[in-house]
């Protein structure tokens, strides 16, 4: 392997035409410079220059070694440039990944002003809400549910990834983990409806209503609703089976029964339905922002972390 030290001496030699211009140009002394050429000509097995009188002048292979350098300083020269552009965050990609309430309520945003800062920074947006091996069967027992894993399965995939955290849930070791938000579940019932003049009620008072499921999976936003359920004694009866809490809120305006959703989850409310807080016990999701542990210096990921709590504490004082 070519010394390149030593080559770009060469180059700088030939360009300038005497080893005291080159040396003066890369910042060398004369004789170091002279040491390095006289190893080059060793390491290469070849005459790089002969003696013109005082000086010396640059032999054929000497010109020729030089040129042909030239693409491979430009090759280094631009990854010496991506190298401080990756350390600024200026480039590369950021993989983030969210539930479908946090993406729509907070991810606009957070996108908008990474792509201000970091213009050529790819940003790849995944759900890592619900997996396949985590289907359910219809209306499952919430006395049945594991408390939950150890670890978060899939969430150090993204380098960024925004979680609800699963009842028993420790993080791993190596990620950064960040506290966003404490999101609390409403019941969404219609005007009419007796509960809609309380300004709370008990959950086991849902105990015998009819249900409008909304969720598509046994993701941990399912756990922590169906586990309080089970602390209040009961298990929901499901009428009809949704998969977003979008969808399953119209539902309620027909009469069919109530659902329960997150406030997040919550945007417009359709005509004639109105939420009612939840207490003894109150769920409550906890929301958090975990950085892999090989994007923790990343700036665009830190950035991402500001930003995802900025535009928390908007909404909430909005």
């Amino acid at each position: 392997m070519l010394d390149l030290p030593r080559l770009r001496l060469l180059r700088a030699v030939v360009a300038t035409g005497s080893i005291r211009a080159g040396a003066e140009a890369l910042g060398y002394t004369p004789s170091a410079v002279s040491q390095q050429l006289a190893a080059l000509q060793r390491e290469t097995g070849l005459r790089l220059f002969d003696r013109a009188g005082r000086g010396i002048e640059p032999t054929a292979a000497g010109r020729t070694l030089a040129a042909e350098s030239e693409p491979l300083f430009e090759a280094v020269s631009r990854i010496e440039g991506l190298v401080g552009d990756l350390r600024a965050g200026r480039v590369g990609s950021l993989s983030i990944g969210y539930f479908a309430s946090a993406g729509a309520a907070w991810l606009p945003p957070v996108v908008a002003a990474l792509h201000a800062q970091f213009p050529e920074l790819r940003l790849d947006l995944r759900m890592t809400e619900v997996k396949p091996a985590e289907r359910r069967p219809r209306a499952p027992d919430p006395r049945q549910v594991p408390p939950g894993n150890a670890e978060m399965p899939d969430s150090y995939e993204p380098d960024v990834d925004i979680f609800v955290q699963r009842p028993g849930w420790t993080p791993p070791a190596g990620a950064e983990v960040h506290h966003l938000v404490d999101d609390p579940y409403r019941a969404v019932v219609r005007i009419d409806d007796p509960l809609a003049g309380r300004g709370e009620v008990a959950l086991v008072e849902l105990a015998g209503r009819r249900w409008i499921d909304n969720d598509r999976g046994d993701g941990a936003c399912r756990r922590v609703l169906l586990q309080a359920c089970a602390e209040a004694g009961f298990a929901p009866e499901f009428a009809v089976e949704t998969h977003d809490y979008h969808t399953a809120i119209p539902f309620v305006a027909t009469g069919i029964g109530l659902t329960v959703v997150p406030e997040l989850g919550i945007r417009e409310l359709p005509p004639g339905v109105t939420t009612v807080r939840i207490v003894a016990p109150e769920p409550v999701r906890r929301i958090f922002v975990a950085v892999r542990k090989s994007a923790a210096q990343h700036p665009a990921a830190l950035r991402a972390v500001d930003l995802l709590k900025g535009a928390v504490g908007g909404a909430e004082r909005g």
